[in-house]
């Protein structure tokens, strides 16, 4: 981009003047650089979700199944829809939140709802174990059922369950099978950090060690600072991502498995839990996995100071909270500058950003990720997407030489909407006008991904579904 243009973009992108961070630290007083690498990609919108009471739909999640050639998104409060590969048709799908399925689900507040969903890779597979098998992570105020997964403190809030649905037709307009089988439910101590993601690696295939394997992003459980020490506890399920069988039965209460090769599964320590794969974890809102290279790449939002994208693999513990990104974490007063990555036993950030940047709003909060390997979208092609989903910033950095922390590795993602140039949240903003909504003051930006290396991107304000598209 040539220097008039990042300049007119300098003064006219900037949504927000210089915040304090929320810690007496700021590690990266330089700031992200709003112009330099940054690249402009061009956007459409694609579909619409329907409204809920009114309300725009609260959209979480959106994957691709290949199988029945759909592609299946959700909302916050219940609903999970299916959009043909065109955009133009959306039907419900299945409602979580229906009464009749007994299951109730807790959608009041920002980070409480339908957190995630994954489709077995053999949902589209007749004969095929995983055949129509649905995977749900959901909180739900029934505090009755006792929980698989207990935190380090009497305290309840509400559950996060783990639920497998099965239909009997996947292709089926909607879901035609019976009620859901529960695989695990935590106890959640506190209305924050619930759940996160779930995933199956989309790039395993039939025979691999990794088919069929679900990946469960579960938070440190909330409040703030881990206050019961969970995240760094190999006895706790909280602050991990597990990894487990949906269709086996060795776990705790016979409803999953616990893969042979997981990294605690044959530990000598009676207490350690054999589903975790990665501990040290904050709020693991998002992973995301590299096809060309098995790299998984987790999104964790942090306390008050540092958000980070980092590598993670089997056994890996990303540091909460005896770390916050690079730095030793301190507490409320935020993190210690000095000493930064020294101890080995810890793996920190690729990629990490400060609260108080300038280029953000008044709240920082990493997601993403994806890693762009095949797509007409040149611009894009083997590079890292990740986000700060309140502002709506798109980020992106090299995938075959990823940085090695701090803020200076990865460079901005800006969208060419017909012939203006504008942020994530611009375009949000924009569509409320639009609809006779007060604009939105937040992004929560989420990615999706397609058939052929398609990105779509999701918000909870506008009920719009966008796609990421080549230069016309």
């Amino acid at each position: 981009m040539d220097r008039p243009t990042t300049a007119w973009l300098t003064a006219t992108l900037l949504l927000a003047p210089p915040l304090c961070a929320q810690s007496t630290s700021n590690p990266f007083p330089s700031g992200i650089d709003p112009d330099r690498g940054a690249i402009v990609v061009r956007v459409v919108d694609f579909a619409v979700i329907p409204d809920v009471g009114g309300e725009p739909a609260r959209m979480m999640l959106l994957v691709d199944e290949p199988g029945t050639g759909r592609l299946f998104v959700n909302d916050m409060r219940g609903p999970l829809y299916s959009v043909s590969y065109d955009g133009r048709t959306v039907t419900r799908y299945l409602d979580i939140d229906d009464p009749s399925w007994g299951v109730g689900v807790q959608s009041r507040g920002r980070e409480r709802g339908f957190q995630s969903f994954a489709l077995h890779p053999d949902f589209g597979r007749q004969g095929a174990p995983g055949y129509g098998r649905i995977y749900t992570w959901s909180d739900t105020p029934d505090l009755e059922p006792a929980a698989d997964f207990n935190p380090a403190v009497d305290d309840r809030s509400h559950h996060t369950v783990l639920l497998e649905w099965a239909a009997r037709d996947p292709r089926a307009a909607r879901y035609d099978g019976g009620a859901p089988r529960e695989l695990a439910r935590f106890a959640q101590p506190y209305s924050n950090h619930n759940g996160g993601h779930i995933a199956f690696a989309p790039s395993a295939s039939p025979g691999s060690a990794d088919y069929g394997l679900l990946y469960v992003g579960v938070a440190d459980g909330g409040s703030g600072g881990d206050p019961h020490n969970m995240a760094q506890d190999l006895s706790s399920a909280f602050g991990k991502i597990l990894r487990i069988d949906p269709l086996g039965s060795d776990g705790r209460g016979g409803e999953y498995g616990i893969p042979a090769d997981n990294p605690y599964a044959h530990d000598v320590d009676p207490e350690t839990l054999g589903e975790i794969w990665v501990s040290g974890v904050r709020n693991p809102q998002r992973f995301g996995w590299d096809p060309a290279t098995g790299r998984v790449y987790v999104a964790d939002i942090g306390q008050g100071t540092v958000e980070e994208v980092s590598l993670a693999s089997a056994g890996a513990n990303l540091g909460w909270n005896v770390w916050e990104g690079s730095f030793r974490y301190t507490g409320r007063r935020g993190v210690d500058p000095s000493g930064a990555r020294t101890d080995p036993a810890f793996v920190y950030p690729v990629a990490e950003y400060a609260h108080g940047d300038p280029l953000l709003l008044n709240r920082a909060a990493a997601t993403g990720v994806h890693v762009y390997r095949t797509g007409g979208i040149t611009q894009l092609r083997n590079r890292v997407l990740f986000a700060d989903f309140p502002s709506g910033e798109i980020f992106y950095f090299d995938a075959d030489d990823p940085p090695s922390g701090g803020n200076q590795g990865f460079h901005r993602v800006l969208l060419r909407d017909g012939a203006e140039v504008r942020t994530f949240l611009q375009l949000v903003q924009e569509k409320n006008r639009a609809q006779g909504r007060q604009p939105s003051e937040r992004a929560d930006l989420r990615f999706g991904a397609g058939p052929e290396g398609r990105v779509y991107l999701l918000d909870k304000h506008d009920g719009t579904i966008r796609l990421l598209v080549p230069d016309a």
